[in-house]
């Protein structure tokens, strides 16, 4: 009996913890997500994403990649990315500053590797617990 209570516990616990690595891979809005959190991105420092048009580029400082994460517990898919998805955009305007540059242009959604090129929509990895956001940009500066 006692046996047959620990299997039925381990089978329980197998099965729940399955259910918890869900990572449905979906695509949002831009610039939806852009607007979500009033304040959360820096309107100094302009991106641009993949296709859309910009000032020449003075000089380039190279493409440099983020890969954030947040707590997804409690949040709808949606919300989760759009959080995340901002704290992603705030690391390459850091980037940005750190480089010396005034935007990031090309911008794209590179989650596990896996590049998506798009001016309006972002992909998000979004499980039970966690949501993540991957994108890359080239950090430059822009001809006045």
């Amino acid at each position: 009996m006692k046996r047959q209570i620990i299997c039925a516990a381990l089978v329980a616990g197998l099965m729940s913890s399955h259910a918890f690595a869900r990572d449905t891979v979906e695509k949002y809005a831009v610039e939806a997500a852009l607007k979500s959190e009033s304040g959360k991105v820096d309107q100094d420092i302009p991106l641009y994403f993949a296709g859309q048009n910009h000032p020449g580029v003075a000089k380039s400082f190279g493409e440099f990649a983020t890969n954030k994460k947040t707590n997804a517990f409690g949040k709808s898919d949606e919300a989760a990315c759009r959080h995340v998805f901002l704290s992603a955009v705030r690391e390459l305007q850091d980037r940005v500053r750190k480089e010396g540059g005034n935007a990031v242009i090309d911008v794209k959604s590179n989650y596990r590797n896996v590049e998506f090129v798009s001016a309006t929509q972002f992909t998000c990895g979004a499980g039970a617990m966690v949501a993540g956001v991957a994108l890359k940009g080239e950090v430059v500066t822009l001809k006045k």
